[in-house]
C-alpha cells in the first residue's frame, strides 16, 4: 500500500520496505526509463524518448490516454504492503517480536534482544546475526506500527465521517499512541535513529508514514503541493512526538491538544493562501497565476 516518495530518495541499503511509490503518472514516466532506450539517447529531464511514437490521430491519442488511465488504476488497486518481517529469517523475526516485551525494562538494547532470544527458545548468539542490533529492533517496531496503522486505515472505522484535518489529527494520534507504552525509553530510540548510519532508514520510514496518512485523508496532490504537504505533516508529527516525551498530563491530553492546534494551523494557512489567490484572480486575470508561482517558489526555499 505504499504510496511514498521512495523513488525521490537515494537507494539506501538495509531497509525492509517493499516500496511502490505513488507518483503522478507524468512524473512516473519521467523517472522510469522507457523500454528499448539507452542512457545515451534518453533524457529524463527533457522528456525526450526516441522510441516513443507520436499518435497519428486524435482517436489514437484518446485510446492511448484511456489505456494509461486503466494501467494506473490497476497499479493503484495492487499497492504493495509493508512487511516488518520481509528481510528477516523466521527465527530473527521471533527474536525481535519477543524483544519488544523487554524494551520497557531494558531499553532498546542488546540486553532486550538477548532476553527476547531466550523467550523465543533460541540461543542469544542469534543476536549477532543482526548487523545493527538496537537499530534493527527499532526498525522492526516502526514497521509493525505502520502495518497496524494501515490496517486501521483500510478498515475505515476510526476515520469515517471525519473531514481531512480531523482525519489527519486522528491518525497521527493513533500512531503516537502506539509509542505510549515505550515513552520512557523513546528518547533512546530517537538518539539511535539519529545516528548517521540509521538516518536513511528512519527517514524512509517516516516518509512512508506521512504519505499513508495524507492518502488516507484523500490527498491527490502533485508537483510542489506534494512535497509541501508531506514536509509539513512530517514536521507536525515530529513536534508532537517530542512534545509527548515531556507530557505529564493524564493520557497525554496536552499532547493531543497541541497536535490538534498544529494541524488546524496548517489547514488555516492553506485556506488563507487559497483565498488570497482567488481574490487575485478576480482582480486581474494574470495575477492569480503569478501569485501561485510566487507561493510555490517561496515554499520550495
Amino acid at each position: 500500500m505504499y504510496r511514498s516518495a521512495a523513488k525521490r530518495l537515494p537507494n539506501f541499503p538495509s531497509t525492509c520496505f517493499n516500496w511502490r511509490p505513488h507518483i503522478p503518472q507524468a512524473r512516473a514516466r519521467a523517472i522510469n526509463p522507457p523500454r528499448f532506450c539507452t542512457s545515451a539517447t534518453w533524457d529524463p529531464l527533457s522528456g525526450n524518448n526516441p522510441n516513443q511514437f507520436e499518435p497519428t490521430s486524435s482517436s489514437s491519442s484518446s485510446s492511448w490516454a484511456e489505456e494509461e488511465r486503466a494501467r494506473s488504476h490497476e497499479k493503484q488497486s495492487k499497492r504493495s504492503r509493508p512487511n516488518a518481517h520481509c528481510h528477516y529469517e523466521d527465527e530473527q523475526a521471533k527474536v525481535l517480536n519477543a524483544s519488544l516485551r523487554h524494551v520497557i525494562r531494558l531499553g532498546w538494547s542488546e540486553a532486550a534482544m538477548f532476553a527476547g532470544a531466550r523467550e523465543a527458545g533460541l540461543s542469544p548468539s542469534i543476536v549477532g546475526s543482526f548487523p545493527q542490533k538496537e537499530a534493527a529492533l527499532i526498525e522492526f517496531f516502526m514497521d509493525e506500527c505502520l502495518q497496524r496503522l494501515i490496517d486501521i486505515i483500510d478498515s475505515g472505522e476510526e476515520v469515517k465521517d471525519l473531514v481531512p484535518s480531523e482525519r489527519i489529527a486522528k491518525l497521527v494520534k493513533i500512531r503516537l499512541e502506539m509509542q505510549a507504552p515505550y515513552i520512557s525509553k523513546w528518547p533512546q530510540a530517537l538518539s539511535i535513529q539519529a545516528l548517521p548510519s540509521n538516518v536513511p532508514t528512519s527517514f524512509k520510514q517516516r516518509a512512508a508514514l506521512v504519505d499513508e496518512i495524507w492518502h488516507a485523508a484523500g490527498d491527490e496532490s502533485s508537483d510542489v503541493d506534494w512535497y509541501v504537504k508531506r514536509s509539513l505533516l512530517g514536521s507536525i508529527y515530529s513536534l508532537a512526538e517530542v512534545y509527548m516525551l515531556t507530557d505529564n498530563s493524564p493520557d497525554f491530553r496536552d499532547t493531543w491538544a497541541f497536535l490538534d492546534g498544529r494541524v488546524k494551523d496548517a489547514f488555516d494557512l492553506k485556506k488563507t493562501i487559497q483565498e488570497v489567490k482567488y481574490l487575485a484572480e478576480a482582480v486581474g486575470g494574470g495575477i492569480g497565476s503569478s501569485f501561485e508561482g510566487f507561493m510555490k517558489r517561496a515554499f520550495q526555499k
